[in-house]
């Protein structure tokens, strides 16, 4: 058995090292905050100061005023009390006021943090992820840490503070009582261990399923057409309300866990009680402990447990927040897009000339998405992509503003390796144009804008209308100052796609890339687009992805994509004469019945790249 019980013995031990790691480094986010730190340290010693001092000034009032029958002592004692306890509720307000202006501050930087972590991510991250889990991270998780700095470590300073003055008056007070009081605290430690190891996998398995829940809910909320249309509402709401019940069931267990642990404490308070009081009483008869100072026992009792009992009360908030700051910091550590390297060159008068050398590339080890794929395009050409879905298309586009890295070979711009000049200058000199455009909330003039913020409203007219946008923005009800919501709903899939292109025009790069961009619009506008287009790319380098044939008739060169490999290449005429794979395409789309153009599903290839 003794080597089945290693490795959990280990994994155990990880789990305690990772918790505790996770802890110094929250902790490790005050440090930019020493001054107020230190000032909330101040005010958390003054109030343990004074919980720990009314007790013993009570038990020395009944000692020496009480019975004595001493009333201007008395009165003494009561105003010095009355001091004291306002000084401990004022040292805890400063306290909670202070540490909650640093917690904000902290929450403000790891949301900056975390935003900025999400930009340089590389694209691969994403592929990877739901965007809801990413985003209920950015969200959900960070409020728990809100919770906690704002409220929940105040109380855990304040408590921890006034254990430790409570046990060093108790005993000063007296020895003997002070340590029979404290045959308790074995037992107390045992039961916030045993909680605490439960708890914490209990809370972090009640994290994952809140972020399978957000990534649910997001995917359901933005596929609710398909939903609608393929009649699957029902199922759709049944798989919810199954990961809505898995996030229910792990958080009952959570709760669960952490609700026995009050009662637990409230026990051994009880416990802890009659054994004060048993063995005080004795010591009292036997004139080794007074009246007063057996009365400030049983206060110092009820005062050592409420901490424990307050801790307990933030159990919960804590393992939450320890839980969501594992899945901040998971983020915070994914090595982002690699650095520019030393010397890197920075592109200038970009020419446009675009080399593939022998590149290979996979998303998936073992499943090469591009096998020895080499072209070169020379300044000013325009050069098509074509083949079935899944052929590698658009992982070609992709690699060439280094979205991602070529597993082998190069890519080059003007001869330099994309690897060698820097992110800014090369994606500066590339405009994309993609098949579903993504406009950000704001006014249509800004997201035409987009690429080049400081453009004037005269130039960014101009790029409407070289792509015939100009008539249905002036038709809005604000013209290029109307306001698109997010996704720019209020407008057709092809209105947006033409602010798409209007965008990429105005950015005004040596390279564009388009990527089945003209799919989304009619017959009609196609023909306007194809028209502006041929101004557009003049003197321009252009890469096209496109499925309809019949854009793409005009290239320069085109080039048939199968399986990763250009397997074909030339002119739409000359393609045609070799009568292969383009020809098949070809006669397909423009010259056989429709039911003869449809490939069967389960012959598309298993990548859902393009």
């Amino acid at each position: 058995m003794r080597p089945a019980l290693e490795p959990i013995a280990t994994a155990s031990q990880e789990r305690a090292e990772q918790r505790g790691a996770v802890a110094r480094r929250l902790l490790g986010e005050l440090r930019p905050y020493p001054w107020r730190v230190l000032g909330v340290l101040a005010f958390v010693l003054v109030s343990a100061l004074a919980q720990a001092a009314g007790p013993a000034l009570i038990g020395r009032t009944i000692d020496h005023d009480i019975l004595s029958a001493d009333r201007s002592g008395l009165n003494r004692a009561m105003l010095l009390l009355l001091g004291l306890y306002i000084a401990g509720a004022v040292a805890t307000r400063g306290q909670i006021r202070l540490l909650g202006a640093v917690g904000q501050r902290v929450l403000a930087s790891l949301r900056e943090r975390l935003f900025s972590q999400l930009l340089r991510l590389p694209l691969g991250f994403f592929d990877r992820r739901p965007i809801g889990d990413v985003m209920s991270r950015v969200t959900n998780d960070v409020d728990t840490l809100n919770q906690l700095l704002s409220q929940g470590l105040v109380q855990v300073l304040g408590s921890l503070f006034a254990l430790v003055g409570i046990l060093i008056a108790m005993l000063v007070l007296n020895v003997q009582l002070a340590l029979a009081s404290f045959t308790m605290i074995p037992a107390v430690l045992l039961l916030t261990s045993f909680f605490s190891r439960r708890a914490r996998k209990a809370f972090r398995v009640a994290r994952q399923t809140t972020g399978d829940v957000t990534a649910g809910l997001q995917e359901e909320i933005s596929g609710v057409r398909e939903a609608q249309a393929f009649n699957r509402t029902e199922q759709n709401i049944a798989r919810f309300r199954e990961r809505n019940a898995a996030n229910r069931a792990a958080n009952v267990q959570a709760v669960g866990i952490t609700s026995a642990f009050a009662p637990a404490i409230d026990v051994l308070s009880s416990l802890s009680l009659a054994l004060v009081i048993g063995y005080g009483g004795y010591l009292a008869f036997n004139n080794q402990l007074t009246v007063g100072q057996l009365a400030s026992f049983l206060i110092y009792v009820q005062q050592f447990f409420r901490p424990i009992q307050m801790l307990s009360t933030i159990y919960t908030q804590i393992q939450v927040a320890l839980a969501g700051a594992e899945r901040i910091y998971a983020i915070i550590d994914e090595a982002p897009e690699p650095p520019d390297p030393p010397g890197a060159v920075v592109l200038d008068a970009v020419q446009g000339r675009i080399e593939f050398d022998n590149v290979t590339f996979a998303y998936e080890e073992g499943r090469e998405a591009l096998d020895g794929v080499s072209f070169t395009i020379e300044p000013g050409q325009t050069v098509a992509l074509v083949g079935e879905t899944g052929a590698g298309k658009t992982t070609i586009a992709a690699l060439v503003p280094r979205f991602y890295d070529v597993a082998s070979g190069a890519v080059r711009i003007d001869g330099h390796d994309v690897r060698d000049v820097t992110r800014a200058s090369l994606r500066a000199s590339i405009a994309i144009v993609l098949q579903e455009p993504f406009l950000f909330s704001g006014t249509v003039a800004a997201n035409i804008a987009y690429g080049r913020p400081g453009a004037s409203r005269e130039e960014i007219e101009i790029a409407a209308r070289v792509v015939g946008a100009h008539d249905f923005i002036t038709a809005l009800p604000d013209g290029y100052d109307s306001y698109l919501g997010e996704g720019a709903t209020a407008l057709s899939r092809g209105q947006r796609q033409l602010l798409a292109f209007a965008r990429a025009i105005l950015a005004d790069r040596a390279i564009l890339i388009l990527d089945e961009a003209t799919s989304n619009v009619d017959t009609r506008t196609e023909a306007a687009i194809q028209q502006a287009l041929s101004t557009l790319l003049r003197g321009r380098t252009a890469l096209v992805i496109a499925h309809r044939l019949s854009t793409v008739r005009n290239a320069d060169v085109i080039m048939v994509i199968d399986n990763g490999r250009i397997v074909e290449r030339g002119s739409h005429a000359a393609l045609l004469a070799q009568d292969g794979v383009y020809a098949d395409l070809h006669r397909r789309q423009f010259r056989e019945p429709v039911g003869a153009a449809l490939t069967p599903l389960s012959s598309a290839p298993a990548t859902s790249r393009g």
